[in-house]
Formats: C-alpha cells, sequence, structure tokens
C-alpha cells in the first residue's frame, strides 16, 4: 500500500468516525427533547424508552461498524478459516 492509499483509508476513517459523533450527538439531543415532552405533555403514559432502545441500538451497530469492534468468537472464527483456506492452497 502506497501513501496515496494510507492517505484515502485515513481520510475515509476519519468521516466515519467524524459521523458517528455526528449522528450520536443528534441521538442525544432528539432524545432529551423527546424526554422533556414526554414528562411535560403525556407525563402519565411512558412511552420515550421505545425509540431511546430503537434508536439506541443503531447507535451501537454505527459504534461497531465505525471502530471495528466485532465479538471475539467472528475474530477467532475468521482467523481459524483463513489458515483453514491457506492451508488447502
Amino acid at each position: 500500500m502506497d501513501e496515496h492509499e494510507k492517505l484515502v483509508r485515513a481520510q475515509r476513517q476519519v468521516e466515519a468516525i467524524t459521523g458517528f459523533y455526528i449522528h450520536l450527538v443528534v441521538f442525544i439531543l432528539v432524545m432529551a427533547l423527546l424526554l422533556v415532552v414526554n414528562l411535560t405533555v403525556l407525563d402519565e403514559l411512558w412511552w420515550v424508552q421505545w425509540p431511546l432502545l430503537g434508536w439506541g441500538i443503531g447507535i451501537v451497530a454505527h459504534a461497531f461498524a465505525v471502530f471495528g469492534q466485532q465479538p471475539r468468537f467472528v475474530t477467532n472464527w475468521q482467523l481459524r478459516k483463513i489458515k483453514q483456506l491457506k492451508d488447502k492452497m
């Protein structure tokens, strides 16, 4: 990989991280607004946890996609599969 390719990959990663942080800030602001609406307008019916849960799952998935964290069993399986396919060649 030459320096130009490294630069392009780094730029894409920075854009992805920036996009995640924007997503996170919008999530926090909207959830705060929904909480205020829920408490002031419809305080007898608690509904704000449903968008919080649904969008929260999306935030976690976005974080995994951007920061590259995946469960250890997936990583272990990938390593075993690479070794297996390499040994067949």
